[in-house]
């Protein structure tokens, strides 16, 4: 059995598409065909279901995967015993990114990371919409919310806090509500599906159904729609820390925090053979969220 048909099936079964496991390890499609043929035949069983838009695991493949990773593990530490081996991360990472945080904390951190890891290449697909990762073979997406997919690996890579905001002008024409019950006579802007405020209170939780002036489907509209006075909004820091600094924003109902369990989470596909080039994005942005002051 060759170490690298094991490694190439591997990869297949995280991304569900021979072309782009082969790109990945530096095979054309042909190749890469042909080494999961070669690996099939080798075996005497059919270990993937090819249709013309995925592949998939069949009930053998399923089965062999766990002892191709644990000879692939064993091999990569016997190498690492003796200093053998590259590690380094490498190839093109295909990332899936919430538009706003994308351009405002992805973006700007991606020039440091990639001058640190040279041999690597970024596809970074942004949008707001939950995307299919195996459908589009990304190798990680970053969520906002804890998708509950058993074929999924969740990392977290910082809290995420939010707040109730204003500007100053609409404070000084509407008032500034003093407690979470005054925002019924408020005018509010807010995410779709988000109408709903939850707040910790003296008295436990209380959940105020707000009055929507506007609702959108993107966080920095929101946000600029509150600088332009239409009403209060949630938005997570990271959004609008930069405005609160420069008082284009209010904090208002400081005394009564939102309830909110969001985070920001690195997902990827559930194997224990990760990428270095996965494992490197992970561990550089959990370090740089962390020392970001947008994340605290």
């Amino acid at each position: 059995m060759n170490i690298d048909h094991l490694a190439l099936f591997v990869r297949v079964a995280a991304l569900h598409n021979i072309s782009l496991a082969g790109k990945e390890l530096g095979l054309s499609p042909a190749v890469a065909s042909a080494h999961m043929n070669k690996l099939e035949a080798d075996l005497g069983v059919r270990l993937i279901h090819r249709t013309t838009r995925r592949v998939s695991l069949s009930e053998e493949g399923e089965a062999f995967l766990p002892h191709a990773l644990a000879v692939l593990e064993s091999t990569e530490a016997a190498r690492a015993s003796i200093g053998a081996g590259n590690a380094k991360p490498q190839g093109r990472l295909r990332i899936a990114a919430p538009a706003s945080l994308g351009r405002m904390h992805l973006l700007p951190a991606l020039e440091p990371f990639l001058a640190r890891y040279p041999d690597l290449s970024v596809d970074l697909y942004l949008s707001d919409s939950v995307v299919d990762m195996v459908e589009g073979g990304f190798d990680i997406a970053i969520r906002d919310a804890l998708l509950h997919d058993s074929s999924m690996i969740a990392r977290k890579l910082a809290p995420v806090k939010r707040l109730v905001c204003a500007a100053p002008a609409y404070i000084d024409q509407h008032g500034e509500p003093a407690t979470p019950a005054e925002l019924v006579n408020h005018q509010c802007v807010n995410l779709m599906g988000l109408e709903t405020w939850v707040f910790q209170t003296p008295d436990g939780k209380q959940s105020i159904k707000t009055n929507n002036k506007l609702r959108t489907d993107n966080g920095e509209a929101a946000r600029d729609a509150c600088i332009s006075g239409l009403g209060l909004t949630v938005s997570s820091t990271w959004c609008c820390y930069d405005n609160i600094q420069r008082g284009e924003l209010v904090h208002v109902l400081k005394d009564y925090p939102l309830i909110s369990s969001t985070a920001l989470w690195a997902m990827y596909p559930s194997s224990r053979l990760v990428a270095p080039k996965v494992r490197a994005f992970i561990d550089y942005f959990s370090d740089y969220f962390t020392e970001s002051p947008y994340f605290s």
